[in-house]
């Protein structure tokens, strides 16, 4: 990407940060240098007899970062020494190191507030770093308190203060929600590095958000600087994303540049002007960050919204689009909400447009969630660890369920979960495995449920056609449960979400479930017909009948591998021709 330091930890602080050290100098990288973190000399010691100094030399880091004090309120309170000594202490600790062959940079921690309280002695502990060898210096805005228009001015005096052969850098919180726009503005005023996290992860309210400030001065300031490598900032959504996968943290939707949202747009209007001129509602291309334009779904949608999504899935008929629209503004008054929730949309607009087989249809289900309380079970000893009445010893989620499918069979298994969902889940994958292996390439990564009101009458939507309630709320409550599920295809890396919606948690859960199986499998089919040389519609248009009819005349089975990762399976010998879907289900009920 063209980062120019990566700042590894304190050597000194744990065995994982010992070991990183250790196993980075293995690293063939190609630009980024590795900087260690330590802090100046204890009081009273030399720094040669320093055992954090010692650690910053063991870890053979090329740069080692080394921290101060600045502000004479922790000098005299804190490390409870002299203004004298402190200056001492940096100017040893600094020295030291750097002639030891090390590169320093020296982090002026509290330096905004320490400047504010005593100017005097903060400039005084910056020149020390400078006059014992420090290459840079990096002025922490450690409290996260400083305003833009503050840093600026300050910056300007240390870089005056240090001079031209010792470079500044800046180092923010962002305690008030300014760390990105402080990096700038101590660009700005001369700083030549910003210290910060991708994503903006750090304690408290986090650090100052390299993606951010990095797409900003690549995008934003006329081409005056020069950061990263030129393909880098195409990247920087796929780096954020990386980021959040491998720390395992939720990727934050409303982030600038490289969130979902960042380039999403809901209101009619917009999207209509959108249609027209792009520039009209976005800063700049999305493709520019390597992020994406959305058109989100919802009640407030209009016609514009609507055909700039469908389009995406290959509709050119108004008809289907005012389907579409019809079908979803129905659909929320019942508690849905596709805005985050891609994949269901799709399967919305497959069906509007007719060329939607399910893989599976369910005849039914049944969940039982077993706790056993402060009685062991199997005795009728007294658990003296039992909290109380609702303390629960041991629990058991157990699903069970029966499907149909277009092949001819069915499917009855039961399977246990941590939870009921997981149960579920586990339930519907023995039953379809066998027959859909590639959904061992689907993962849930996320599950997020919320009590939902509806408006009067709302639940008296049908599923298809006016025929069946799609559910009905509880009397007096207005409300139903909403369920969104987020997944991850190992296969495409491609991550999408379902949305069900019930009256209880369970059958909102189920739907969302099957969405996402349903999603996975048609995305699977298509890849499959591009493989065979065939046109999806060829397969898919029509009723289920029609399909697994095709099927049976080509000589492939409803077994048939639905990706590239299973592409290698041998298909099946033809069979017979299976009775009808619907039929088979009457009989079996």
């Amino acid at each position: 990407m063209g980062f120019d330091y990566i700042e590894g930890g304190y050597p000194l602080s744990n065995e994982k940060d010992v070991a990183f050290f250790e196993q980075v100098r293995r690293l063939s990288l190609r630009h980024a240098t590795v900087a260690a973190f330590g802090m100046t000399r204890r009081k009273g010691i030399s720094a040669s007899n320093d055992e954090g100094m010692l650690a910053l030399l063991r870890s053979e880091a090329e740069v080692c970062t080394i921290v101060g004090k600045t502000w004479d309120f922790h000098v005299r309170d804190v490390l409870r020494v002299s203004l004298e000594e402190n200056l001492e202490m940096i100017a040893d600790s600094v020295g030291f190191v750097a002639a030891s062959g090390r590169r320093v940079v020296y982090d002026a921690e509290h330096f905004f507030d320490g400047f504010l309280a005593n100017e005097q002695h903060a400039l005084a502990t910056l020149r020390a770093a400078a006059a014992a060898g420090a290459e840079s210096i990096a002025l922490c805005d450690t409290n996260g308190g400083t305003m833009p228009a503050e840093v600026e001015r300050l910056v300007r005096v240390a870089v005056e203060a240090v001079g031209p052969a010792v470079s500044v850098q800046v180092h923010c919180h962002n305690d008030c929600a300014l760390a990105v726009a402080n990096s700038l503005a101590a660009v700005s005023a001369g700083a030549s590095v910003v210290q910060g996290t991708i994503n903006g992860i750090g304690e408290r309210c986090g650090n100052a958000d390299l993606v951010s400030i990095a797409a900003c001065l690549a995008l934003k300031s006329g081409g005056a600087y020069s950061l990263l490598t030129p393909q880098s900032v195409p990247r920087l959504t796929e780096l954020s994303r990386y980021v959040d996968d491998v720390a395992n943290l939720t990727p934050n939707n409303g982030a600038p540049f490289v969130g979902r949202s960042a380039f999403a747009h809901k209101g009619g209007m917009h999207a209509h002007a959108m249609a027209l001129a792009p520039e009209s509602y976005e800063h700049l291309p999305p493709d520019t960050v390597g992020n994406t334009r959305r058109v989100l779904v919802s009640e407030l949608s209009g016609k514009s919204n609507i055909a700039a999504l469908t389009s995406t899935h290959g509709v050119v008929d108004s008809e289907v689009t005012k389907a579409v629209l019809a079908e979803v503004q129905r659909r929320e008054a019942l508690g849905y909400q596709y805005e985050a929730a891609d994949a269901s949309f799709a399967l919305v607009v497959s069906k509007a447009m007719r060329n939607f087989t399910p893989h599976f249809k369910r005849i039914r289900y049944q969940v039982e969630v077993s706790g056993y309380g402060s009685i062991r079970h199997g005795s009728n000893t007294y658990a003296r660890s039992a909290v109380d009445a609702s303390h629960m010893e041991y629990e058991r989620s157990e699903a069970t369920v029966k499907l149909a499918l277009p092949g001819g069979g069915y499917m009855h298994e039961v399977a246990e979960g941590n939870g009921p969902v997981a149960a579920l889940d586990a339930a519907l994958r023995k039953a379809l495995e066998p027959t859909y292996p590639n959904l061992q390439d689907l993962h849930l990564t996320d599950y997020k449920v919320r009590v939902v009101r509806l408006p009067e009458g709302g639940a008296a939507g049908a599923e298809g056609g006016g025929a069946a309630p799609l559910h009905t709320v509880i009397a007096g409550t207005a409300s139903a449960i909403r369920v969104i599920i987020d997944s991850r295809d190992r296969a495409t890396a491609e991550t999408f979400s379902t949305v069900g919606v019930g009256t209880n948690i369970i059958e909102a859960s189920w739907r969302a479930l099957v969405d996402a199986f349903e999603y996975k499998l048609s995305r699977d089919d298509a890849v499959w017909a591009q493989l065979e040389g065939h046109e999806p519609e060829a397969v898919e248009a029509g009723d289920v009948e029609a399909r697994f009819a095709a099927d049976w005349k080509t000589g492939r089975s409803v077994q048939r591998p639905a990706n590239a990762r299973h592409a290698a399976a041998q298909s099946a010998q033809p069979q017979p021709p299976p009775p009808p879907f619907e039929a088979r289900e009457q009989q079996q009920s």
